[in-house]
């Protein structure tokens, strides 16, 4: 059993990470970051010119090198205890495909400000589609989950 997150370097999805390392310490689970790119599409004739089209292979490499980077950056010392999942496809699928996959117990994923009342598509799919449990972390947008002082 796991918990696994989708991350895409977002301020979000690094909250969601953030809270992704801690649900998978409570759980005693490891943690599978994943992140989708979009893979190439074929140029049609007269289409664009060679030079700029990245490979499947460098558009893996890049998304990758950007999670690792997201990782480090947000856990420090316990980001290679993590796990790694960089696939091609829509986001939503690669994310649901790793849950199955690792029989995750927990799929974390981030809310977008200005859509509380309707989740993303990202998100609505996971919803939709999760062989487990869905949390998604809301944003830190200023009083979220603030203490409030007590008042006489």
């Amino acid at each position: 059993m796991t918990v696994v997150v989708g991350v895409d370097g977002s301020a979000a999805s690094r909250a969601a990470l953030r809270q992704a390392a801690q649900e998978a310490q409570w759980r005693n689970a490891p943690l599978i970051a994943v992140a989708a790119y979009e893979p190439p599409l074929s140029a049609p004739a007269g289409g664009y010119p060679v030079a700029t089209m990245h490979t499947d292979t460098e558009q893996r490499a890049a998304a990758e090198s950007t999670l690792r980077d997201t990782l480090h950056t947000e856990l420090g010392d316990q980001a290679g205890q993590i796990g790694l999942r960089v696939s091609g496809g829509v986001a939503g699928r690669v994310i649901v495909e790793a849950a199955r996959e690792t029989h995750a117990q927990l799929i974390v994923l981030a809310s977008r400000t200005g859509k509380a009342v309707v989740p993303g598509t990202v998100t609505h799919h996971v919803l939709l589609k999760a062989p487990c449990a869905v949390m998604v972390v809301p944003t830190g947008d200023g009083d979220a989950g603030e203490q409030q002082p007590a008042t006489r």
